[in-house]
């Protein structure tokens, strides 16, 4: 049932031969290059900001680093024990996109975008949460339509996102605070000079 829904649900979305060229190259630019955004972001918040919310920040970066290491992990754990072969690699539908035929779900990209909308969502402004989520969309989105993914991997990237933020928040509640002042420690050590000029925020 599951899978036929899987197959149908594809077929709607997957490009064709016949598909405008502007929303193939648009495709392209969302799936491989709007997942930089993450990395980025968390970078920025840990380094600058008001120097009232940069405490607050490096909470939301750790909680987001703890809920993505549990999210890829359950994953990775899905995926081994499911395995599920990508749509070109079963000869369904076109593949604009090349990619490895390894294990198709759950889908990394959906896995990293959706936990990191979702972190945002739970723990930091809800706008910023809901513009982070339609990017998670739109990645989902361009990776089935560019034939690379199922529609149900972008599900199991979004319960794996689930899971992550959820174990995420329970790992902060036992030792979040320790965690946090430890990184801080590690950081003024290793970015004593970049503090000390005011390159970045201590």
């Amino acid at each position: 049932m599951l899978e036929n829904i899987n197959y149908a649900l594809f077929y709607v979305i997957n490009a064709t031969p016949d598909s405008a060229q502007w929303s193939l190259a648009l495709a392209r630019m969302v799936a491989d290059d709007l997942i930089k955004i993450v990395p980025l972001m968390a970078i920025a918040l840990w380094l600058w900001g008001p120097r009232e919310q940069v405490c607050a920040q490096r909470k939301l970066v750790i909680k987001v680093t703890l809920a993505m290491v549990v999210s890829l992990t359950v994953s990775w754990l899905i995926g081994a024990l499911f395995p599920h072969e990508r749509p070109f690699a079963a000869g369904v539908g076109y593949n604009f996109l090349m990619h490895k035929a390894n294990n198709a779900f759950p889908s990394n990209h959906g896995t990293i975008a959706f936990t990191f909308a979702l972190a945002f969502l739970f723990w930091h402004r809800r706008w910023s949460g809901v513009v982070l989520l339609v990017m998670a969309c739109a990645i989902a989105w361009s990776r089935v339509y560019l034939g690379v993914h199922w529609p149900l991997d972008m599900l199991g990237g979004l319960l794996a996102a689930i899971t992550g933020c959820l174990a995420a928040q329970m790992l902060w509640l036992m030792a979040g605070n320790a965690l946090y002042q430890r990184l801080q420690q590690l950081y003024r050590l290793c970015f004593s000079v970049p503090i000390r000029k005011g390159w970045v925020r201590d």
